[in-house]
């Protein structure tokens, strides 16, 4: 069984995307994550072959961490996500019926929502934590706004043009996390490349929590 997603994101509070990752390179590119941190993985259906990516991460690294998939739109697709062994479900949107389905297959589901009414409607459906999409369109002054009203456990993850430079000032302003898609990996990078990088964010990170 993999950690639960708070003790994911104690450990590290970075999700990974690897939108256009090849099963290929799941394998190397999985590693050089592990290796630096992460403990949050998501590959997004709109990728070449996601499920056999998803197949490969999560028989390598799902004792350790959460692997699922990212850009899920349609119920349907999380039965395949859960064959593959993954037991993350990632959404650009807050449609409630694909959080019903992946609660009720007992998966992690975090939907995306860009106003406080998607937000408490995706929690009341059941989900785990809220992905704040896009984040461009969102900044630190809007998650300190959020973070007043809703409830005090949620995990929200600004996704969408976070670098490390721009991690500071959301976990000022009450960020869990982070999702962190083309800043982290492109696939046309190598994984020695996406590992520099994945370090480049863990560093910032460990310094926006210093006060560095």
């Amino acid at each position: 069984m993999s950690i639960d997603l708070r003790q994911a994101l104690a450990e590290l509070p970075l999700v990974a995307i690897l939108r256009g990752l090849a099963p290929e390179h799941a394998l190397a590119v999985g590693q050089v994550l592990v290796d630096a941190g992460f403990r949050i993985i998501e590959v997004p259906l709109n990728s070449p072959r996601p499920f056999e990516s998803i197949r490969i991460l999560a028989k390598a690294f799902g004792a350790g961490a959460l692997v699922g998939a990212g850009t899920v739109l349609r119920a349907a697709d999380i039965a395949h996500v859960e064959e593959a062994g993954g037991n993350l479900i990632v959404m650009p949107h807050g449609d409630t019926a694909v959080i019903g389905e992946a609660k009720r297959r007992a998966m992690i589901c975090v939907p995306g929502v860009a106003t406080p009414t998607e937000g408490f409607a995706a929690l009341a459906a059941g989900a785990d934590a809220l992905k704040m999409f896009p984040a461009e369109a969102m900044p630190p002054a809007v998650v300190k706004a959020w973070r007043a009203v809703l409830p005090q456990d949620t995990a929200l993850l600004p996704v969408g043009g976070i670098t490390p430079e721009r991690m500071a000032d959301y976990l000022a302003a009450g960020a869990s996390g982070f999702g962190l898609g083309s800043a982290l990996f492109s696939p046309a990078a190598l994984p020695s490349a996406v590992g520099e990088r994945a370090r480049l964010f863990v560093d910032a990170l460990r310094r926006s929590r210093a006060g560095a």
